[in-house]
């Protein structure tokens, strides 16, 4: 089942008693980036610690909903969906992840990453717009992606959806200096993580300095050399 029709088979849950239509504040989770984002601050994998908790942001959003709720004459439905990648040979590995992300509540919508171009941003968008045309109060898009999602964005901004954008303060400049986006640092979101993050920011350097550790190890270099080679 492709994820139009996935969807499109829950548009029924929008629709109230006597035709009243319902109206989504829809949360997408943009996986590959934000793990990319969290894995820079962390110099590594993140431990157990330093993972997102999807329950504390599930209560957020029904926060959030009910917040947007207030101000709104019809009837806010919330929904997350979790985007990510399969990478060949891992689904033994992810699947109890994605399996306690659907307990908490959450869709998920899984790619299997066969190339570079095997992203999930195209997918995120359209699903997007498939809420938008089916009535959309509110969207928070948690992604540090500035060059697939900023347009989009701040067009549902100027429509009069609310908009906010979720992520690392340090990867996403485009929204938090946005004059129309509203960014939210999952950081600041209660119990989103058990440990505060291990940050640091250039223009925020201690006194006596601070340690960047390497995205990658210097032996990356030799792998993509050989690459070439073949």
């Amino acid at each position: 089942m492709s994820l139009d029709e996935d969807m499109s088979a829950t548009s029924d849950s929008v629709t109230g008693a006597g035709g009243n239509p319902h109206r989504r504040v829809l949360l997408v989770w943009d996986a590959p980036n934000l793990d990319m984002g969290l894995g820079a601050i962390l110099g590594g994998r993140p431990t157990a610690a330093y993972r997102p908790r999807f329950d504390a942001l599930g209560r957020w959003l029904l926060s959030r909903t009910a917040e947007l709720s207030r101000s709104s004459s019809t009837t806010l439905e919330p929904e997350a969906t979790v985007f990510t990648n399969i990478a060949p040979g891992s689904a033994d590995v992810v699947r109890p992840w994605v399996e306690a992300l659907r307990n908490v509540g959450f869709a998920v919508f899984a790619k299997p990453k066969i190339d570079e171009d095997s992203d999930v941003d195209s997918d995120m968008l359209h699903h997007i717009e498939l809420r938008r045309s089916e009535g959309l109060a509110g969207v928070m898009v948690a992604s540090a992606d500035g060059q697939a999602f900023r347009e989009p964005l701040e067009e549902l901004a100027n429509a009069g959806i609310a908009v906010q954008v979720l992520g690392f303060r340090e990867h996403a400049s485009w929204a938090v200096t946005s004059e129309i986006l509203d960014f939210v640092d999952l950081e600041d979101i209660p119990g989103v993580f058990r440990e505060p993050l291990p940050r640091v920011s250039l223009d925020m350097l201690p006194d006596e300095g601070a340690w960047l550790q390497p995205f990658r190890p210097l032996s990356a270099l030799l792998v993509g050399r050989k690459s070439v080679a073949e």
